[in-house]
């Protein structure tokens, strides 16, 4: 099951994960507070459904939101969320095939306009 976690850091920082079962498919940088943590939550669920996965390792560009493979200094590809200004909003681990990050988009795309959310940072 898809679902999002709200993380409190040991900074008192919160954090958002989108994971599947036990797996973490892509986090969040740090926010000084929740709501903030909140809002992104929305905006995925929002924009994340209808957004276009660009390839950046095939030079391909794109704007407004959207998902972007690239590739890590180790040769190997990750996949990172784009708002609009873009602002980083979610990155994954790096993957050793292209096809990964590539599902991992897909698997987004159609999961998370209902994904519930567990706020455990309480």
């Amino acid at each position: 099951m898809h679902k999002f976690r709200i993380l409190k850091t040991e900074k008192g920082e919160f954090r958002v994960q989108f994971v599947y079962n036990s797996e973490i498919m892509v986090w969040s940088e740090n926010y000084t507070s929740k709501a903030s943590a909140k809002n992104l939550v929305e905006s995925l669920k929002k924009n994340a459904p209808s957004a276009p996965v660009i390839d950046l390792t095939n030079e391909e560009t794109g704007s407004g939101y959207r998902f972007e493979i690239d590739q890590a200094k180790n040769g190997e590809t990750f996949l990172r969320f784009r708002a609009v200004n873009g602002e980083i909003m979610v990155r994954s681990e790096t993957y050793k095939s292209k096809a990964s990050a590539k599902n991992c988009a897909e698997s987004i795309r159609r999961s998370v306009a209902n994904a519930p959310l567990l706020d455990q940072a309480l």
